[in-house]
């Protein structure tokens, strides 16, 4: 028998027998034959080169950020076409704008809303609109949520709830809560397909891309639907001149997503919705500047004001828009702020192309807006110094007056009407008028009107005849 000290000295000496891991040879030799990869398979070859090429690209940032100090990246080179990283962008913008698109409500879910909504509200006996308070909005939502799903929830939150003017018992009409699901809907599906066409996901579209949207929406506006196949193109390219006019103020030839979201444009555009175009009268048809009677108007005026039929307008011939009531100086401003030189001719040849054009007529019938009245005071501000100066209203009127003369109107004296506009603008430098001081006192539109247009100025000049004329049919 072997007694206990001995079986725990050949214990110890067993141990001690045993040599470390890494000084035994065969283990040396399994970890470099690993090591070098020849004994890994093609799967594992390709995860130990992932894991090298991503050590070499953090490496290689680790060394330039050290390179370039404290100074942060403000540029991103973007992908090259069809490269890896280029596809991975594509994939994952899909499956982002098609797992939003499965969150929005369709049209079914909205009609199930508005059914839900009309049942369970209350009628209000003093006006008769129908109403419901907080606790009828949260049954309201807890009944959607069953019917059509938790993508309605959201719209429940007590802050949606807040959101909406109340009565003194604390009630919320339904019409106003739905038009704003509606509208929420509406916008949240216009940033998609918007997005989708973004080519270089930049949160911008360029001007071919927003035509390709304007195209995509023909077919569902019911006022646009008839449209001749031969005028789309054309029709596309004027609507989306608008959106670029009001939403790309630089001209740097892309506009924001979320800037043409909130923009009127949009708003002005999906008003063709409406099925019946007896429901819309001809003048507001004309107002609309998406509108395909407003699109051939446009068209037919220039080119009946082409007369040469060579695609541009001289000065000669923009001078004949409106019936020649434009002044020339203005005319003149126009072709020097606003139009590019002509690559064929002689040296100072300026011909106005459809795309000027759109924006001369744009500014002309939008003079109130700040996008408008931009364009005009670069024209009206004859030395280019920011501000215009009692010579400068002097030389625009100039023109203006003897126009009027012209036309048989009764004499009036510059100065008088230079003071009156004076008057109307109240500038912050009394000796000067500027972008600011027009945008200000809200009567721009009406100062740039009497300043190149003296159709304008008669305008101003009989504005009392022209609104009694206007209140007089309103009593009868």
């Amino acid at each position: 028998m072997y007694s206990g000290s001995s079986d725990g000295e050949s214990h110890e000496a067993s141990q001690r027998k045993i040599p470390p891991a890494s000084s035994m040879l065969w283990v040396r030799n399994l970890r470099r034959f690993i090591g070098s990869g020849a004994g890994l398979g093609s799967e594992a070859l390709m995860e130990l080169e992932t894991k090298r090429i991503l050590l070499d690209i953090f490496k290689e940032k680790q060394q330039k950020s050290a390179e370039g100090g404290t100074i942060p990246s403000f540029y991103k080179k973007k992908p090259e076409e069809g490269s890896i990283s280029h596809r991975v962008q594509r994939l994952a913008k899909y499956r982002f704008l098609k797992k939003q698109s499965d969150l929005l409500l369709n049209a079914d879910d909205l009609d199930a809303m508005w059914v839900c909504l009309r049942e369970n509200c209350v009628i209000d006996d003093a006006t008769g609109a129908e109403k419901m308070n907080y606790e009828d909005f949260c049954h309201i939502a807890s009944v959607c949520t069953e019917q059509i799903g938790p993508k309605c929830r959201r719209f429940f939150s007590p802050s949606n709830f807040m959101k909406f003017e109340k009565d003194e018992s604390g009630r919320i009409a339904i019409l106003p809560f739905y038009l704003y699901v509606m509208r929420t809907v509406s916008l949240t599906q216009a940033r998609i397909d918007m997005s989708e066409l973004d080519e270089d996901s930049d949160g911008f579209l360029q001007p071919h891309e927003m035509e390709t949207y304007i195209r995509g929406l023909i077919p569902n506006l019911a006022q646009l639907r008839d449209m001749p196949a031969a005028f789309i193109q054309m029709y596309c390219r004027i609507a989306a001149h608008k959106f670029f006019f009001f939403c790309d103020p630089h001209r740097r030839g892309k506009s924001c997503i979320k800037k043409v979201l909130l923009s009127n444009c949009l708003q002005e555009l999906m008003e063709l919705h409406q099925e019946s175009e007896e429901e819309v009268t001809d003048t507001e048809q004309a107002e609309n500047w998406f509108s395909l009677m407003s699109a051939q108007r446009i068209c037919d005026m220039f080119l009946a004001l082409d007369k040469d039929m060579n695609g541009t307008l001289s000065k000669q011939e923009l001078q004949e828009y409106a019936d020649g009531t434009l002044t020339e100086i203005f005319i003149e401003r126009v072709f020097d702020e606003h139009v590019r030189r002509g690559k064929s001719g002689g040296g100072n040849t300026r011909e106005m192309d459809f795309e000027s054009f759109l924006d001369f007529v744009l500014a002309l019938e939008n003079k109130d807006t700040p996008e408008g009245l931009t364009y005009l005071f670069r024209c009206l501000d004859l030395q280019g110094r920011g501000f215009l100066t009692t010579a400068d209203i002097h030389s625009l009127f100039r023109d203006v007056h003897q126009k009027w003369i012209e036309g048989g109107n009764y004499e009036l004296c510059i100065e008088d009407v230079r003071d009156e506009i004076w008057d109307m603008v109240k500038p912050a430098d009394p000796l000067s008028i500027t972008l600011a001081d027009l945008l200000g006192c809200k009567q721009g539109g009406t100062v740039a009107s009497m300043l190149i247009d003296v159709r304008g100025f008669w305008a101003h000049d009989n504005r009392e005849n022209l609104l009694q004329e206007e209140e007089e049919p309103e009593e009868e």
